[in-house]
């Protein structure tokens, strides 16, 4: 967590733990190396399917606890979906739910001691915030067809303003994937290297009680970001769906 420095000093490098490393030794990372990031998102697949596949397979009367939260996790997401995209948006639950599910498991992971968070790393978020991206607004002209070029013509508006304002909202529209993947992946890293920072302070005698309370502290308010962050990631998703779905102002 923290080192002495020549001079006598502490250093302490809170960005250490975003570092990429390959599994099997080695420096290199090439496209095909497995690292601990791969291995952090493989855990997570892993323990999402745990939950919602094993975990609810027996359908019981008087639910088992694993059971209890794969439906609350479930009816959340439905109840979300339905509420701002509309019942037309329901038959896109499934990748939305997958979306919520990994999100949350990777924010929460990525607090157990030595974990990889995988969601600190833009290279992560941006791909989820891409995919989004690319899929509703496939759908939104496969389902509309020109209709939804709608979504940039505000009709409300006077008519000298709407090319101006149809500008403002093509530059919006295509700075969502940025805006989307940048929330999740900086307040992530944010948070953790926060932590790492009042962890270092632990070894320091003077300050040790005091960084341990904020430790503390941060710690619980990072678990509430995990929780915050993934339904942020998901509510926007319903909100650009419902935007593809339904493209007139």
């Amino acid at each position: 967590m923290a080192e002495e420095a020549h001079g006598g000093g502490i250093q302490i490098h809170p960005m250490d733990q975003f570092v990429v490393k390959p599994l099997f030794g080695g420096d290199t990372v090439h496209w095909y190396t497995p690292t601990n990031v791969t291995l952090w998102m493989a855990i997570t697949v892993l323990v999402i399917t745990l939950l919602l596949v094993v975990g609810s397979r027996g359908r019981a009367i008087i639910p088992t606890r694993g059971q209890s939260l794969a439906e609350l996790a479930y009816g959340f997401v439905y109840k979300m979906v339905e509420d701002v995209a509309g019942r037309d948006g329901l038959k896109y639950f499934p990748y939305i739910l997958t979306l919520f599910m990994f999100i949350v498991f990777s924010n929460l992971l990525g607090l157990l001691p030595m974990a990889f968070t995988t969601t600190s790393h833009i290279a992560v978020t941006a791909v989820l915030a891409l995919a989004v991206f690319v899929t509703v607004t496939a759908i939104g002209f496969i389902k509309n067809g020109p209709k939804f070029l709608e979504l940039f013509w505000v009709k409300s508006a006077p008519l000298p303003l709407r090319p101006v304002l149809a500008v403002i909202e093509i530059i919006s529209y295509f700075v969502r994937p940025v805006s989307h993947s940048i929330r999740l992946g900086g307040n992530m890293m944010a948070g953790h290297a926060v932590m790492k920072v009042f962890a270092g302070f632990a070894g320091v005698a003077v300050v040790a009680p005091f960084s341990i309370l904020a430790l503390v502290a941060m710690y619980g308010l990072e678990l509430l970001v995990a929780v915050v962050q993934a339904y942020v990631f998901t509510i926007l998703t319903c909100v650009y769906l419902r935007d593809a779905l339904h493209p007139s102002h």
